[in-house]
């Protein structure tokens, strides 16, 4: 059985959702610290404009996040990390999603699935990211097996880790892989190009949040992963 280490994502990119669509099996981490400018709170879109990153504010006991961009947070559990409801990002989230996507092909269609994201309020990053990623695998027709950590697991992983999968050679580690900032090769994945809404004007934009992709293509995503 082979196995994907990942991060918690908001609304991740295409590459994250590969792994889910293509492993046996998948973990997410919990226990890591906290880190600023990562998928863990933020997506990637494209718009009139080019590229927009749209970042979920957050908070927890023992440090404060505005934005998620301050420098303790990174002291901070990720399963410890709360929502802010700092500066209306909801109505700004969905503001920027409909000035994007108005004119896809399938915003209309998945608009009611993705709305109440941006309606309803989730204490914990973590389980905001975990409903996202049950909608948008529905949404996907995609079915992956997906377990959390028990205790931070070590790269390379070694006696002290604590997988859950019982093949811990199995384990490819794509915590680091799958950055915003840095991110580091991965043979396993090559972006297949498809349309978008601003082709024209920036071209392809390879690796963009999920969003873009299930918008733009709706139940032909699948076949892209």
């Amino acid at each position: 059985m082979t196995t994907a280490l990942l991060q918690t994502t908001y609304f991740g990119p295409v590459q994250w959702y590969q792994k889910l669509y293509r492993y046996d099996h998948c973990l997410i981490e919990q226990h890591d610290s906290y880190q600023k400018q990562t998928f863990r709170n933020r997506c990637i879109i494209a718009t009139a404009n080019g590229l927009q990153a749209l970042t979920v504010p957050t908070v927890s006991s023992g440090c404060s996040v505005s934005g998620g961009e301050t420098a303790g947070a990174e002291k901070c559990l990720l399963k410890d990390v709360r929502i802010s409801d700092h500066n209306q990002w909801r109505r700004i989230h969905w503001n920027a999603l409909q000035s994007a996507y108005s004119e896809s092909p399938f915003f209309d269609y998945y608009a009611d699935d993705i709305r109440p994201f941006f309606e309803r309020k989730y204490d914990f990053l973590i389980d905001f990211n975990e409903a996202i990623r049950q909608k948008m695998c529905e949404l996907l027709d995609i079915h992956p097996h997906v377990e959390y950590t028990a205790s931070y697991l070590h790269s390379p992983l070694s006696a002290h880790s604590a997988p859950l999968a019982s093949d811990q050679s199995a384990i490819t580690d794509f915590r680091e892989v799958i950055s915003a900032k840095h991110p580091q090769p991965d043979t396993d994945f090559e972006p297949k190009r498809y349309w978008q809404v601003f082709q024209q004007k920036h071209g392809f934009l390879p690796n963009l949040s999920i969003l873009d992709l299930l918008f733009c293509m709706g139940p032909e995503g699948i076949f892209y992963l």
